[in-house]
Order: C-alpha cells, then sequence, then structure tokens
C-alpha cells in the first residue's frame, strides 16, 4: 500500500486560451481588441489582453473552470461567450470570432462546457523523488520500490505484475537505461532525478514497445534567472549485521559496506541563453547476492549449494547544454550526456553433497565490467502565431559500451581450471523525431514520425583453463541490426461531460541478427512486421467530483539484444544462461477501466485491468540427459494473461499528517505450452500451465513537525507469485526517513534506514522435467544513510 508525499498528478494546472478576432464583413483583423475573461459564477475578472496586428490574443496561465469572454472594440458590437477550460490540453484555441459593426445584431456563438473537477486523464501517475525521504541517497531502483503498482524482482521493474516496462529518460529511451530493457537503474542516483512518471496507458506518441506501460524518469534541471545551483552529499552503510552464516571454507560476505553519493546542479541564465550542468556520483558496496540454494536431480542427488556476490560500483553520470530562445516562435536546445559505470564482483559459489556433506566443487569468481555511455542530442522547437500550434524536431545520438571480463577458478578435489572470458559490445543508436501540435476548440490534435537506426556488434572471446566447463566452440561474433520507422496521429476531444482520445501509431520493424558461420549452435535469423497500433481512452464525467475512464490499447516486445544473445553467460556454475535468435516479438492487448473521486483532502483512485498476450516471451530451464547442467534459455510461450485491481488512498487529515495507501492485486496465467530448445542440443519438452493470484500492498505516512521536521514511514508488502517453471513468496519492508530544513530553507539535512527489521528476502523454488531447487537469497537490503543538499 502507498506511500505519502507523492501525488497522483495526470491534469493540466493552467491553460493558455488563444483566439483570433475579425471584421465580419471583411474578414480582416481587428488590432487592439479588447478581450476579457471571468469567472461564470461571480463574474470576476481573471484575465485580459489586446488583440495584436494580427488580431490575435493570448490568455495565459487560465485554471480549469467555467468561465465567460467578452470582446469588444470602438465601432463594432462586443461579443460575449461562454468558455469551458479543461484539464486535458495545456493550450485551447477559441477559434475566429468574428465581430459585427454597431449598426449590426450580434449573433451569438455559444461554447458550453464545465470544469471536470476529477481531471486528468488518469492515464500517468506522477511523483516528486525529493519528497521520498525515506530513500533519500539510493538509486532511482530504491525508489521505484515504493511507488504504486511496481515490484522490484531480481533488479529489474515489474509494473502490475508484469516487467515488460520501457524505461524513458526525459521522454527518450537511452542508452543509461537501455533501448528496451532495464540496465542501470540500480546504480542511477535518485539525487539526479527531479520526478518519475508511471504511464500505464500510453498514447500512439509513445513508442509501442513495453505491454506492461512506460516509466519515464524527468531528470533535475534549473531554469532560474541569474547563477544558482544545488550541492549534495549523503553517505551511508549497509549489511551491519549478518542475515545467515555462509556455507564452510569460502570467502566472508561484505560487511559494513559504504555508500557515498555527491551531487552537484548549476544553471545560469541570461537574456536568450540558459546553460546548465548536472553531475552525480555514486560509489558503494553491498552484498548484491547471498542465495541458498537446494538442487534435487530425479530420485537421488541433492545438492546444496551457495552464491555470494561482493560488489563495488562506481557511477559517474553528467548532463550539460544549453537552451537558446532565439525569439519568441523558435528556441533550440542542444546537450552532451556522459555515463560511466564500473562493476567489479567478487564471489564464491560451493556445492556439497547433502547427504555426506562433502564439497564437490568450488566456483570462485571475478567479474570487471564496465558500461559507458555517451549521448548527444539536438532539438528544434518553432511556434506558429496560435498560442500551442506548434511543431518540434529531435536528433540524438547514443553510444553504448559494454566491456565485460569474467574470471573464475573451477576447484575441485583432483584438480583446479583457471577460466576466463571476454565480451565486447558497442551499441550505436540514431533517432530522429518530429511532432506537430495543432489546438482545437475542444482539445487538440498531435501526429508525427520517428526513426530509428540501432547496430549492437558483439564479440565473445573463451579462454579456457584445465578440463574447462566452457563451450568454447560457442563464441565468436553476431551483430545486431534494427530499423524501426513509426508515423502516428492523435486526436483529444473534451466537452462538458464527455472526453476522448483516439489516435494509432503504424510501426514497422526490421530486425537483423547475424552470427558467426563457424558457431556451434545458431545460424543468422531475424524477422520484420509492419502493424497498427491504436489506443483509445473515453472519459465520462459523472458529477463535479466524479469521474470514469475506460482504456484500450495495443503494445508489442520486441526482443532485446540480450534476450537474443548466443553466447553462454556463466555467472551462475550450474545454471547456464542463454538467449535465442529465433525468438519473435509477443503482441499484447490492454484494457482498463478507472474511476477516480476528488475529496476535500485527498482522493480516491481505482482501476481495473486486464492484458492478454500472445507469444509470452519468458526464460525457460531444462537440462540435457547425461548432464546436471541447467540450459535457461527465453523462448516464445503460448498465451498468457494479467488481470487485476488497483486502489489509491490520499488524505491529509490534518496539516502535520498525511498518507497514502496503494493495494494491487492481481491474477497472473500462463497456458501450457511445449518448445524446442536449440541449445547446447535439440531437445523438446512442455511446460504445465500456471496461475497464481499475487498482488503489493503500500503504505506512506508523512509527519510534519514543528521548526520544519519531516518525519515519512514506508511499508511495502508483496505477495507470492508465480515465475517460469515456479513461484516466490511472499516479501515485507519498512523503511524511515527523516529531514529538517536549516539554513533559511536553502538547506536539508536527511537521515534514513531502509528496510528497517531486515526481513526483505527473496524464496524461490523451480521445478522441471528431471530437476528443481529451492533457493532463499538473504542479500543486503538495509541500509543507514545521512545526507546534506543546499541551495544557492
Amino acid at each position: 500500500m502507498l506511500f505519502c508525499g507523492f501525488t497522483l498528478n495526470a491534469q493540466i494546472s493552467t491553460v493558455t486560451l488563444s483566439g483570433k478576432v475579425v471584421d465580419v464583413t471583411t474578414t480582416e483583423a481587428i488590432s487592439y481588441a479588447k478581450v476579457v475573461l471571468y469567472k461564470s459564477d461571480d463574474s470576476t475578472m481573471v484575465a485580459g489582453s489586446l488583440s495584436n496586428d494580427e488580431g490575435r490574443f493570448e490568455l495565459k496561465g487560465i485554471k480549469p473552470n467555467n468561465y465567460y469572454i467578452k470582446i469588444s472594440f470602438i465601432g463594432f458590437k462586443p461579443i460575449q461567450q461562454s468558455v469551458f477550460v479543461g484539464d486535458l490540453s495545456e493550450f485551447l484555441d477559441l477559434s475566429v470570432f468574428e465581430m459585427e459593426s454597431s449598426e449590426a445584431t450580434l449573433n451569438t456563438v455559444v461554447i458550453e462546457g464545465k470544469q471536470d473537477d476529477v481531471g486528468g486523464k488518469m492515464d500517468k501517475k506522477t511523483f516528486d523523488v525529493d519528497e521520498n525521504i525515506s530513500q533519500g541517497g539510493g538509486s532511482v531502483l530504491q525508489v521505484m520500490k515504493n511507488l504504486p503498482g511496481i515490484t522490484i524482482q531480481d533488479g529489474k521493474v515489474e509494473l502490475r505484475g508484469d516487467e515488460n516496462v520501457i524505461i524513458l529518460i526525459d521522454g527518450q529511451q537511452s542508452g543509461l537505461t537501455g533501448f528496451g530493457n532495464q540496465s542501470g537503474l540500480e546504480n542511477i542516483p535518485a539525487s539526479s532525478i527531479e520526478r518519475i512518471e508511471i504511464i500505464n496507458n500510453p498514447s500512439s506518441k509513445f513508442d509501442v514497445n513495453g505491454s506492461a506501460g512506460i516509466i519515464n524518469i524527468i531528470l533535475k534541471k534549473e531554469n532560474r534567472d541569474g547563477f544558482n545551483g544545488k550541492i549534495g552529499l549523503s553517505g551511508g552503510l549497509g549489511a551491519l549485521w549478518i542475515k545467515k552464516e555462509s556455507l564452510p571454507t569460502i570467502r566472508p560476505q561484505y560487511q559494513f559496506t559504504p555508500k557515498i553519493n555527491p551531487s552537484l546542479s548549476l544553471n545560469y541564465r541570461k537574456n536568450k541563453v540558459n546553460v546548465f550542468l548536472q553531475a552525480d556520483y555514486l560509489y558503494k558496496e553491498s552484498l548484491y547476492k547471498n542465495d541458498f540454494i537446494t538442487r534435487t536431480y530425479g530420485d537421488t542427488a541433492v545438492i546444496n549449494q551457495q552464491t555470494v556476490r561482493n560488489r563495488n560500483t562506481g557511477y559517474l553520470t553528467t548532463k550539460a547544454g544549453l537552451d537558446w530562445n532565439i525569439n519568441d516562435k523558435n528556441t533550440f536546445t542542444i546537450y552532451g550526456q556522459y555515463g560511466r559505470e564500473k562493476i567489479i564482483d567478487n564471489g564464491d559459489q560451493p556445492f556439497f553433497d547433502a547427504e555426506t556433506g562433502d564439497r564437490i566443487r568450488l566456483w570462485r569468481f571475478l567479474e570487471d565490467e564496465v558500461k559507458t555511455t555517451i549521448v548527444g542530442s539536438a532539438n528544434y522547437l518553432h511556434k506558429f502565431e496560435q498560442a500551442g500550434h506548434q511543431y518540434s524536431m529531435s536528433l540524438n545520438y547514443t553510444f553504448h559500451r559494454e566491456d565485460e571480463k569474467y574470471f573464475f577458478d573451477n576447484i575441485l578435489p583432483t584438480y583446479t581450471g583457471y577460466d576466463a572470458f571476454k565480451l565486447l559490445s558497442d551499441e550505436q543508436v540514431i533517432d530522429f523525431k518530429f511532432d506537430y501540435t495543432k489546438p482545437l476548440k475542444h482539445g487538440r490534435f498531435e501526429t508525427g514520425l520517428n526513426m530509428r537506426r540501432r547496430g549492437i556488434p558483439t564479440n565473445m572471446e573463451f579462454i579456457p583453463g584445465l578440463n574447462s566447463p566452457l563451450d568454447t566452440n560457442a563464441g565468436g561474433w553476431a551483430n545486431y541490426y534494427e530499423t524501426i520507422p513509426a508515423v502516428y496521429g492523435n486526436y483529444v476531444f473534451q466537452s462538458k461531460k464527455f472526453e476522448a482520445e483516439l489516435g494509432v501509431r503504424l510501426e514497422y520493424a526490421a530486425i537483423e541478427y547475424k552470427v558467426n558461420p563457424d558457431h556451434s549452435t545458431y545460424k543468422s535469423d531475424g524477422y520484420n512486421y509492419f502493424q497498427p497500433f491504436p489506443n483509445l481512452r473515453l472519459g465520462y464525467r459523472i458529477n463535479d467530483k466524479n469521474k470514469l475512464s475506460v482504456f484500450y490499447n495495443r503494445r508489442v516486445n520486441r526482443p532485446n539484444e540480450v534476450d537474443i544473445r548466443i553466447f553462454p553467460k556463466y555467472d551462475d556454475a550450474e545454471i547456464i544462461k542463454v538467449g535465442n535468435p529465433a525468438l519473435r516479438p509477443q503482441f499484447t492487448d490492454a484494457f482498463e477501466l478507472g474511476y477516480k473521486l476528488n475529496l476535500k483532502k485527498g482522493y480516491f483512485y481505482s482501476a481495473v485491468y486486464h492484458r492478454i498476450t500472445n507469444g509470452t516471451i519468458s526464460r525457460i530451464s531444462s537440462t540435457v540427459g547425461g548432464s546436471t547442467l541447467i540450459y535457461a534459455v527465453f523462448q516464445n510461450a503460448d498465451k498468457s494473461s494479467n488481470s487485476g485491481i488497483e486502489v489509491v488512498f490520499s488524505h491529509d487529515p490534518a496539516k502535520w499528517f498525511s498518507f497514502n495507501i496503494n493495494a494491487n492485486a492481481y491474477l497472473n496465467q500462463i497456458d501450457a505450452f511445449e518448445v524446442n530448445n536449440s541449445y547446447p542440443v535439440e531437445n523438446s519438452f512442455t511446460v504445465a500451465a500456471q496461475s497464481a493470484f499475487s498482488g503489493n500492498g503500500k503504505l506512506n505516512t508523512m509527519f510534519h513537525f514543528k521548526k520544519d521536521w519531516d518525519v515519512q514511514l514506508s511499508a511495502v508488502y508483496l505477495a507470492p507469485d508465480i515465475i517460469p517453471q515456479g513461484k516466490i513468496d511472499a516479501r515485507f519492508s519498512l523503511d524511515l526517513g527523516i529531514r529538517k530544513a536549516i539554513q533559511k530553507g536553502k538547506g536539508e539535512l536527511f537521515f534514513n534506514v531502509t528496510d528497517i527489521l531486515n526481513t526483505m528476502n527473496i524464496k524461490q523454488e523451480v521445478v522441471g522435467e528431471g530437476f528443481g531447487y529451492t533457493s532463499e537469497n538473504y542479500y543486503e537490503t538495509q541500509v543507514f544513510r545521512l545526507g546534506y543538499s543546499y541551495k544557492f
């Protein structure tokens, strides 16, 4: 159940009205006509303006409500019309006002409507990261665990029980988080983030990849006049206590792991130019994994195993650029972004005979990985005379290098093998985007196009030792290429009782995967499709406080390059992960019914949803005769579905206390299916149907005490759920955050503790043909942090 300090916020707070005044007889523009807007209920004047030389006018900063507008000019009959200002569009075009000379009788045109107090399209929820005190100083992934409908599983974000979530940075896919995947989230500092948007039902403006929806991370950027900025520093310690003692004969688990996060934000704005810089560094040591596993093979062998992974991470991210307001109609923005992530993993993985207690083998490893990301972006915005009538163009280039070296000692009773492999992957992406918006009387029309070209050449080199378990014939090179053009159109309408949004995105995708001809198993492969992806939203305003919305979306999950990557990955000595070039996209139809009630001091929101997926992508585990190795390979299963309900209740009972509760319950179902594995040899097997009722609950409370003290207490409960071929048990954590404003509000101190009770362990069970295993991961979850920031 949720948290406080976060708000459900998808509505427009202020609107710009525009129009044009002309002579009805000559159709010539009328300059300097007086335009005044009044509230309908008490005739209070809200805003006023004069028409320019072209007869155009603008009224800015208008809050959603009921109004009437008066237009007057000497020698012409005054005009008075009703105006309804909704909360779905930032700009409304009141069109042309035709004035007749004072000798004629005015025919009044009435624009009817009434403010929808419920507000918002209920397709998006927005959360201010700075208000999440209990996760301050951590990563963006840690912040997300408190957001409604989100669970974190194996470092990945699941939204309403589905991990197929697309992560955006400032509205665009980025190498910092991966194109189509979720890399790097656990290391991006929360201090660099301004807010996070959860978009469950994206419109056609967005890429259709990601069946569960989109999470948009908005980076901080100052734009105040003059020179200003913010500095911050936080530090912490984790793993203060050992949750579970290690098995004998292995190196110690990490304890008293340090964390440090300095951050800097600078901005200089003068006249037409705004220059900005954001820089963050996050260094942390952590007990990344401490997994205790019991494996069973048939009715005979039982193996006890532990995997300890001690991790050191250093992550630097910087963003710098400038905004150039060329004139009132044209703006140009250019920026560059750099990220470097250095990961060192040291670990041991012992295997013991459960009956005798003898150690069978020890796998001791060192992983040295560097990820480098460089982003360059140029954006141009042109505004027409009519407010809100505009088009924008952007060109983005991304370079992302993955340089991984993996060394391990394979220690057996009679010998020791020293093995290694190296992987180098250079990803380059060019994105072009064009968007056009035209305000209308009761909404707006949007259209645009996107073009992406992406290439990922990858090379894997295996360096075997004595009696090596490595499949050295599976190395070599493989190159991935992706070309995806798309066009879209989207229409938004809002009236007194009804509102609608209808759009469609036409997308063509051509995927090529070229494989080294000498590869032992896989050959070159690929696919293409051309398909429409419609979206529909219908809203009905019951009264001033109650509103219903219905959604439909069709979306796709395109396999990412790592999903089809042909090289076996030896993170675990007994579980070999391999991609599958024959993997194909999965297509999802999503339906949702949403309801929101605005209260005097809060709101109640609920949604019922259902998703149907064909060609479900899952990692399926199997064994090969005569071997105890488990091969986990991505496959297209048959149909799956996800049905559930989400509820959010936010209330401020008093000035000093507020709370927010979120509950999400869903039914996950996966139909039975049969698949063929190509690696390491041809083998077929079946997987039985699975279903499970699961969900999560989040509670967040916020206390505002005297002398600028704030205290936040957050609780998260995750119910049992299904995973491919198995299930995962329930989990629970409790977080605490304390904040104190100092230095006349310019400075801030905070202290927080994540997982106060040290209860967030992950227990899983997997059953396959001829094998099964249970695991419980006692990884580091409890961290104490202290931080300070200062605005200038």
